[in-house]
């Protein structure tokens, strides 16, 4: 598994990733996303089709991206490398990319376009900076 292989950092410089057995700040902030969506979900529950961890089969914050979505898995399966990914895109409603984390990461990267320094919109470069 990426993250296993990996540890959490930022792909892109745009698709931050943490690891839930971590142990940076990232870590923090994927308890209180949990904690925040599921006061949310539990006010606006049409909003928020899937409950969260530590709900059985509730989704796990694994990172989000600077555009402002967070990303989950969906553990639909006993074996993690089937888990669905779900964005929560700006809190507005949820996608589900039915792949594994790696073809999410590909699919991310294939639609990403970046400003360089002379205002050109171009293709993201892919690279991943650790923690």
């Amino acid at each position: 598994m990426f993250l296993d292989s990996y540890g959490p950092g930022v792909i892109a410089d745009e698709l931050v990733v943490f690891h839930p057995q971590g142990r940076t700040p990232l870590l923090e902030r994927m308890h209180k996303i949990h904690g925040t969506w599921t006061e949310a979900r539990s006010q606006h529950p049409a909003d928020f089709p899937y409950p969260f961890h530590p709900q059985p089969g509730g989704l796990i914050s694994w990172g989000y991206d600077y555009g402002g979505d967070e990303h989950f898995f969906l553990p639909c399966d006993h074996h993690p490398d089937s888990w669905k990914i779900v964005t929560m895109a700006h809190e507005e409603g949820c996608e589900v990319f039915d792949g594994s984390f790696s073809d999410f990461v590909i699919a991310f990267m294939n639609r990403l376009q970046v400003m360089d320094e002379t205002g050109n919109i171009r293709p993201a470069v892919p690279s991943f900076e650790p923690y």
